[in-house]
């Protein structure tokens, strides 16, 4: 599909250039037809004025002419023409049978056979329009007649020829054209200057409108326009006025209703945390002391208990994040052994491979609370859907520091890859919650979305993939990056 040339992209060349073709088109057409008009006019003036007076000489001489003129009588007939228009710049000449008489000198153009055979036929005078040198002349050919004994009127057999110059009237007529030509161009001119006013005109509201989408897109839904007038343009911008009123109003009803319901999150975890804590801490005793089938159901209460007690932590931390009050500790640490650390204190060394820089090899400033609970949950994710060992590898790449946590499961299926680190996805594969579990074995379905927060706090980038052999996990943390927020 062709495109539109760049100058003609904008509105106010558009209006331009079509206000331009529509006077050229106007002023054209108008000239056009004013040029025909007159040109037709000024010859069919000049033709009439010179017929009549060339017919008033004929009518005079013709009494004169006998019925059978000799060669003296014709040459007496064109000399008195002459002279009585010799200051017309007429040529004449008179021909009857194979008689001829020229005045003033014998050089006359032969007139066309048409106009030969029709000067013969008729008592009207004839006359055509001939191009000698390229200088335009007009031949007119009128037979001499005289009356009969009855009164009728009859031909002679004598016809005058005339040839005279136009060269006055084609004077006139390059007159008129450049008269025309004045005129285009002024009506150009005209245009263009209408053009932009009224490109402005249009354009005004236009840019207004612009502008207050723009500010619009940046979160200013109070911007308003001016409205003036009652035309279409004053018509588009009440009806956006309207708009941004009513998205104004949806906005901040979402984001009262959402307010609340981060309150309420926060409210109820806070809430259930005191009575949880407490119940973990006496199924911890009760387990130790009960046997048997009462003992089995405690086991069960208890890891109930425990998952319940993560679910209030993970959507306490989450509320934090959805707050924005969640800020980050940071210090300069060797995330190695962070790493290491985080391993070796919740699993077995033939559950988890590491592939670490050497000590003090990779420094970086970042929370190490936060860094501890990144490793943790995408650990425990990998030997919740994999089988052991989960392979840890932590490197400098391009000025970031990469962690990759690579399992030995099934990996994840490609349609819940784009959603794996969203808040409590579910997807029917083998990965039950399609890897969305928390750290040390939960499955409260945050430990994922927790985890990319806290990647996006530091400023870095997690994703997900497949691999021969199982899912990949790459965590990628800038090595350079500067302090931010406060002590949470």
């Amino acid at each position: 599909m062709s495109r539109i040339p760049l100058p003609l992209r904008g509105l106010r060349s558009r209006l331009l250039v079509s206000f331009v073709l529509v006077a050229m088109a106007s002023s054209l057409g108008t000239g056009a037809l004013a040029f025909r008009e007159a040109r037709t006019g000024v010859l069919q003036q000049s033709q009439d004025s010179v017929i009549n007076r060339f017919r008033a000489s004929v009518e005079a001489v013709a009494p004169s002419v006998p019925q059978a003129p000799g060669a003296s009588d014709l040459q007496w007939a064109v000399n008195q023409i002459i002279h009585a228009n010799r200051l017309s710049g007429w040529r004449v000449m008179a021909a009857s049978g194979d008689r001829r008489a020229y005045a003033p000198t014998p050089r006359f153009t032969r007139p066309s056979p048409e106009m030969l055979r029709s000067v013969r036929t008729r008592r009207a005078a004839v006359f055509q329009r001939v191009n000698v040198d390229g200088s335009p002349r007009l031949l007119v050919g009128m037979p001499m007649t005289y009356t009969a004994d009855g009164g009728e009127t009859r031909l002679s057999g004598v016809v005058m020829y005339l040839e005279v110059a136009q060269t006055a009237e084609e004077g006139y007529v390059e007159a008129m054209v450049s008269g025309i030509e004045r005129a285009t161009l002024v009506a150009l001119c005209l245009a263009v200057v209408l053009a932009l006013l009224a490109a402005s005109g249009v354009l005004r509201p236009v840019r207004a409108l612009r502008g207050a989408t723009r500010k619009m897109a940046a979160g200013r839904l109070d911007v308003r326009l001016e409205v003036t007038g009652s035309d279409e343009l004053a018509d588009l911008s009440r009806s956006f006025n309207e708009t941004a009123a009513e998205l104004e109003r949806t906005v901040a009803e979402l984001r009262r209703l959402e307010a609340r319901g981060r309150r309420f999150v926060a409210d109820v975890s806070h809430e259930l945390r005191t009575p949880l804590a407490a119940m973990t801490a006496v199924t911890d005793v009760l387990d130790q002391r009960v046997e048997g089938e009462t003992g089995e159901a405690l086991r069960l209460v208890s890891e109930g208990t425990q998952r319940l007690s993560v679910l209030v932590e993970d959507l306490m931390e989450i509320s934090r994040f959805d707050a924005g009050a969640a800020r980050l500790n940071r210090d300069d640490i060797d995330l190695a052994e962070s790493v290491r650390r985080t391993v070796a204190s919740r699993w077995r060394p033939e559950e988890v491979e590491l592939w670490l820089p050497a000590p003090g090899e990779l420094r970086a400033r970042v929370d190490p609370r936060r860094l501890d609970v990144v490793t943790a949950n995408l650990v425990g994710n990998a030997l919740r859907h994999g089988e052991p060992p989960v392979r840890v590898t932590l490197e400098a790449r391009n000025g970031l520091a990469v962690l990759e946590v690579t399992d030995n499961g099934p990996g994840v299926a490609e349609e819940v890859l784009p959603h794996i680190f969203e808040r409590f996805y579910k997807a029917s594969t083998s990965r039950a919650r399609s890897g969305n579990g928390g750290g040390d074995g939960d499955s409260s379905g945050l430990g994922l979305a927790i985890t990319a927060e806290n990647v996006r706090l530091h400023g870095g980038r997690i994703h997900a993939a497949n691999r021969r052999g199982g899912a990949v996990f790459t965590v990628e943390l800038p090595l350079d990056a500067d302090d931010e927020g406060g002590t949470e």
